[in-house]
């Protein structure tokens, strides 16, 4: 029993981890890989299950929806009273191990980790998800550019050409290209092109 609490301790801090990290990072940044879990894999990771709730496990493709499911999972263990006592005691514990400041640790687990958990239980699952991009209609946009790259393409190459035509433009590039050729001056005389511009 002790080592469960402790276990699910364990999780619950590793989910404070990786929400903590997904604050910090950018999920559209991530590459879009398809994930493949073996039957093996989902039976190790659940090793204090049962297999029937194993099997009865749904997967979805909808990237949002997983988020909010294991957001409001999440959320729900952090919400109860036996884990944040259990985190509370954990954390307290690990104050003792550098008694130099063992009384400043213990009063600010004191005072910030119920503030944590009030914040924790105030967060929204879809709102949680969105914040980490992880909910926005990116997957709807690349779907639409990939079916239609032609049309992006030649969006892109109209704009440049428009941009191109503004004499203000020009004259920025041909700037940049003489600063080029300025560099190697060795080679000015070579690139006879540029000299016609000077």
């Amino acid at each position: 029993m002790i080592s469960k609490g402790i276990m699910d301790v364990r999780v619950g801090l590793l989910f404070l981890f990786v929400l903590g990290a997904s604050w910090v990072c950018d999920a559209r940044q991530l590459e879009a890989a398809p994930v493949v879990l073996s039957g093996a894999s989902v039976v190790q990771t659940n090793q204090g299950q049962d297999e029937e709730v194993v099997e009865n496990i749904v997967w979805k493709d909808n990237v949002c929806t997983l988020c909010e499911e294991f957001a409001t999972e999440a959320i729900d263990f952090l919400s109860q009273n036996k884990t944040q006592t259990e985190i509370v005691e954990v954390l307290r514990k690990s104050c003792s191990r550098i008694p130099s400041f063992e009384q400043q640790c213990i009063t600010l687990v004191d005072y910030y980790v119920p503030l944590f958990f009030v914040e924790i239980s105030s967060i929204q699952p879809e709102v949680l998800c969105k914040e980490v991009n992880l909910c926005q209609k990116f997957a709807l946009i690349s779907t639409q550019i990939r079916e239609d790259c032609c049309g992006v393409c030649h969006h892109a190459v109209s704009e440049v050409l428009t941009k191109l035509k503004d004499p203000d433009t020009q004259l920025e590039i041909i700037e940049l290209l003489l600063k080029g050729c300025d560099s190697v001056q060795n080679y000015v005389k070579k690139v006879g092109v540029f000299e016609e511009l000077r």
